[in-house]
């Protein structure tokens, strides 16, 4: 009977193996091989490094001194584009392994000296393997818990965005309006080296800041006379009622504090909740400048829209009563030396 060469079912993984010894190769490609393992043997620890670039391994078995660099070199070369790839040093004898500290910040995983057996060599490995497998597992659930975020995120911005285009859609002010405010507070943000994931709630807060007038009676939200002292008290509930409509789903947390508090002032003379200076979130506070800017620079049912230098006065003087003094300088250097910015926002929307 002629015997032919024996299939062993894959088990899915891909071993790695570098050595400048050929018979080492040889050796434990019928190990691996017959243990189910894909396998791929490199006496050069330079090839080996290109072939990690270019290929997934799960795991590499590794010479320690090899020629032309040594093992240590080679982990140091693979972790600069590799930083997962489980690692096992092969030593020829335990003093001519690395010190302990180059292992750590390598990320060896472990080591054992060369033998004629290679039973602790595959306990290593098999170790590596069951850890190499739960960490697939919990990538794997990672990635399937963040595209389920993402859908549900989609879906309940969506959600708000079509409040946000029913207020546009009755309120011809509003329409245009949360769109420069988004982008002034974030302007703002980037001036005052703010980071970006601050700059994207405020972004984001900026568009949804006056969701709450979903809540006011068309009657008052569409009056083009001055609203009495009862239909303004209608209106300072509209932050309230955005803050509620947010509130429903805990991906908006960030952009709560936006929607609730952008007309408080600094002096504690605001509303819904009269807080004063540092008690009045910081993002808020942005937007609280933002939005007066904008409701100074655009044209309204009763008045036209007020010149650069009257809305920089006024500005100036509300700054430790209605605005937080430092971003208001912020804002006001931006309109001294960075028009051009402001500019090209105002362009934007113009209908």
């Amino acid at each position: 009977m002629r015997k032919g060469n024996i299939e062993h079912p894959s088990n899915g993984y891909k071993i790695i193996v570098v050595d400048d010894e050929i018979g080492i190769i040889d050796s434990l490609s019928i190990f691996l091989k017959r243990s189910g393992y894909e396998f791929t043997g490199v006496t050069d620890p330079l090839k080996a490094i290109e072939l990690v670039k270019s290929e997934h391994f799960d795991l590499m078995i590794l010479d320690f001194i090899m020629t032309p660099i040594h093992g240590d070199q080679v982990v140091e070369e693979i972790r600069k584009f590799n930083k997962e790839l489980y690692i096992l040093l092969l030593t020829g004898h335990k003093d001519l392994a690395p010190p302990l500290d180059t292992i750590r910040r390598l990320d060896i995983q472990g080591y054992c000296e060369k033998s004629d057996k290679f039973d602790q060599l595959l306990l290593l490995i098999e170790s590596g393997i069951k850890a190499i497998s739960q960490m697939n597992l919990i990538k794997k659930i990672n990635n399937e818990l963040k595209d389920t975020y993402e859908k549900l995120e989609r879906s309940y911005m969506e959600s708000i965005q079509t409040i946000r285009y029913t207020v546009e859609a009755k309120d011809a002010y509003t329409r245009g309006h949360s769109d420069r405010v988004s982008e002034y507070s974030v302007l703002i943000g980037k001036h005052m080296g703010l980071q970006e994931n601050d700059l994207n709630t405020l972004r984001i807060g900026g568009l949804f800041h006056d969701v709450g007038k979903i809540g006011v009676p068309d009657s008052i939200l569409l009056k083009p006379g001055k609203l009495t002292d009862d239909e303004y008290s209608e209106i300072k509930n509209h932050p309230t009622i955005g803050a509620h409509i947010l509130s429903t789903a805990t991906i908006f947390s960030d952009l709560i504090p936006i929607v609730k508090h952008h007309h408080e002032r600094y002096d504690g003379n605001g509303y819904p909740s009269r807080l004063k200076g540092e008690e009045i979130p910081f993002l808020a506070r942005i937007t609280a400048v933002a939005d007066t800017f904008d409701a100074m620079t655009s044209k309204r049912t009763y008045r036209d829209s007020l010149p650069l230098d009257i809305v920089k006065a006024e500005i100036e003087k509300c700054k430790g009563t209605q605005f937080d003094p430092e971003i208001a300088d912020a804002f006001l250097d931006i309109l001294n030396n960075h028009y051009d910015e402001i500019v090209a926002i105002q362009n934007r929307y113009i209908s």
